[in-house]
């Protein structure tokens, strides 16, 4: 697949969706390990609490509301971080819970990525996509990178 030219406005919040499919990769090598389900859980609520929350409100606040809000890719971007923040905020997460976050979090950035952000590169303004790149500098970036357990390596 030939590689998509992301204008430098959304290149942070691609930077980021590169994060949660690590998140997915991360997942996926815990379960293939037999790695504990409460550890990779606490990664995941710790991922969840200092990355894809500002993440989610980023998108929905300042990139979605460039398109019509009845929009059918909008509504599919609202709907699934709906059901992401429900699996991400189950109270006994199981292997299936687990497996769910790993498979809805990469279709949902792959076809933000593949799709819904194209379309915005495409109907945006130059200035509003450089507004974007400013919005998301103000905001100060997540500790992801300082989590001790590894679990995944």
């Amino acid at each position: 697949m030939k590689p998509i030219k992301r204008h430098k406005g959304l290149q942070p919040l691609s930077r980021e969706h590169h994060q949660g499919l690590l998140l997915s990769w991360k997942i996926r090598t815990g379960i293939k390990k037999e790695v504990s389900i409460s550890r990779i859980q606490r990664y995941c609520d710790f991922f969840f609490k200092e990355e894809l929350i500002h993440h989610f409100n980023t998108e929905e606040l300042h990139i979605f509301t460039l398109l019509e809000p009845d929009d059918e890719l909008i509504k599919q971007a609202l709907t699934d971080h709906r059901k992401l923040k429900r699996l991400f905020m189950q109270k006994q997460p199981d292997m299936k819970t687990i497996v769910a976050i790993e498979e809805e979090l990469e279709k949902h950035i792959r076809f933000e990525e593949r799709i819904l952000f194209n379309k915005i590169q495409k109907v945006a303004s130059e200035k509003q996509l450089l507004r974007i790149q400013d919005i998301h500098n103000s905001v100060t970036n997540s500790n992801i990178e300082n989590w001790s357990d590894k679990f995944w390596e």
